[in-house]
């Protein structure tokens, strides 16, 4: 006789599917800086920069903002070489999905900027009117 199914069917190491960022990034303010002491003019810097990036609107949505600036102080101790915080830096940047393998590792994609290209399209487009290079020369 087998082992019973267990009451709670769900696995825990399942993933929980793909996730989609919009390629714009997360929009509006970065959060207050949640650890104690205060930001330092260039962890405040780093800060608001991550938070405008895609990824961003994960880490919001799963209330990440200790780990983010965490992060954020040990990737500037690792700008100065800091073996430690080398190590544990290149760590969160995996968890965060700062680099195109954690992205794949968490299932995270970023969305086509449909708008952008359009534009770019148009640009183009302008670029090869003949009218255009005329006026130009006149």
């Amino acid at each position: 006789m087998g082992r019973l199914p267990s009451e709670n069917p769900v696995r825990r190491n399942a993933r929980v599917g793909p996730l989609v960022l919009p390629a714009e990034g997360r929009r509006g303010l970065a959060p207050n800086w949640p650890l104690a002491g205060g930001a330092s003019s260039a962890e405040a810097t780093l800060w608001a920069e991550l938070w405008a990036t895609p990824q961003a609107v994960a880490w919001e949505h799963h209330g990440w903002t200790r780990v983010v600036a965490r992060y954020v102080r040990c990737a500037l101790m690792a700008e100065e070489l800091e073996k430690n915080a080398l190590a544990e830096a290149r760590q969160l940047e995996d968890r965060l999905g700062l680099t195109p393998k954690a992205m794949r590792m968490l299932l995270w994609t970023i969305s086509a900027d449909d708008l952008a290209e359009k534009r770019a399209e148009k640009t183009e487009a302008a670029d090869d009117d003949p009218r255009k290079r005329f006026k130009a020369l006149g």
